[in-house]
């Protein structure tokens, strides 16, 4: 009996310091880090490094609108011009039901699947600024729900002529 016991004691006493050595060698970090480092010669950079990642668009309950959506960027090309598009064209927020149109803007020029001038030539080699804006269509009384949507507008670098 007093063999069980002491067995018992030393099986609960040996489970105890492993699960307790276990516990104090367990700690973990998880670090995910991402520089972007532009060209001199090219880039076009939201000046927000979070714009994009979490947007939301807010519903105004009284005059039954979402808010657009602003960012400026820093937009850079020494060896010509700047072009953008939204590749697919055009983008909506959608539910699985209805979409609600979005009307992209670069440089107040509206975007659509192809590409065209949004910065010209003299004013991006020196480098400028230039705000995007996401503008929802007005959302009719019968589309209700959670809208998402994904779009990846593409930036082309256009050299002189």
């Amino acid at each position: 009996m007093l063999m069980k016991i002491v067995t018992a004691a030393s099986l609960t006493a040996a489970a105890l310091s492993s699960s307790l050595a276990f516990a104090a060698d367990d700690a973990r970090s998880s670090i995910h880090i991402t520089a972007n480092i532009p060209t001199d010669q090219f880039h076009v950079q939201p000046t927000d490094a979070n714009w994009g990642k979490n947007e939301t668009m807010t519903y105004n309950t009284v005059n039954g609108t979402l808010t657009s959506l602003r960012q400026t960027y820093n937009v850079k090309n020494t060896v010509g011009s700047v072009n953008a598009y939204i590749e697919n064209g055009p983008a909506a927020l959608y539910n699985g039901r209805d979409a609600i149109d979005l009307t992209t803007t670069f440089n107040g020029v509206t975007l659509t699947a192809m590409s065209q001038e949004v910065v010209d030539d003299a004013t991006s080699t020196p480098g400028t600024q230039a705000e995007m804006v996401i503008l929802p269509a007005k959302p009719l009384n019968t589309q209700n729900g959670v809208y998402t949507a994904d779009m990846t507008v593409i930036f082309d670098a256009v050299p002189r002529p």
